[in-house]
């Protein structure tokens, strides 16, 4: 078995290795190799072969030729996809430190934010909000009485009180649960 990953593997890194040598723009490679129809999605379909795979050095190697093709400047060109604009919320303080980490760089907060974007994070590095989530329902029921319903939740201000379906279900879920898979890839 360890050999079929590891064959798997070098077969993906030999497809991105080829594409890199045809120099395209990075969008471009980004597209084809790491983007949602991609060459690893399709060959790490289900979210735990694509997070080994994110550990490998074939994977490291992939993330080094994106860097490369990033850092050649690009004529823009109408037939590029096209770019789409985020809003992140994020605190003064650490707006302030990207904005210095770019500077120190000699980089624009634009590329630095986007190689942020390209490297991947463990799920141990993203708040578990259903784990805040239940917490904050178990708090609300232990505060209220469990046989009085609120006729409205207009006239107390607070939100009605949660099914006898919600709370078994968010007491199912166990304390160390992996966050959902997102629907979106994390690229």
């Amino acid at each position: 078995m360890l050999t079929q990953s590891k064959e798997k593997y070098q077969e993906v890194l030999q497809i991105a290795e080829n594409l890199y040598r045809q120099t395209p723009d990075w969008v471009t490679f980004f597209r084809e190799v790491l983007g949602i129809d991609g060459t690893i999605r399709k060959a790490f379909p289900t979210h735990e072969d694509l997070a080994k795979f994110e550990q490998s050095e074939e994977f490291n190697k992939i993330q080094k030729c994106l860097v490369k093709l990033r850092e050649k400047r690009t004529v823009a060109d109408p037939e590029t996809e096209p770019t789409r604009v985020i809003t992140v919320r994020l605190p003064k303080s650490m707006h302030e430190y990207l904005r210095t980490e770019a500077h120190d760089m000699r980089t624009s907060m634009n590329k630095l934010c986007i190689s942020k974007l390209l490297q991947m994070i463990g799920a141990d590095k993203i708040p578990d909000e259903r784990a805040n989530a239940a917490k904050q329902l178990s708090a609300t029921t232990a505060a209220s009485p469990s046989n009085q319903q609120p006729s409205s939740p207009h006239q107390t201000g607070l939100a009605p009180a949660p099914t006898l379906a919600q709370q078994s279900h968010l007491q199912s879920i166990p304390r160390n649960a992996q966050p959902l898979k997102p629907i979106q890839p994390r690229f």
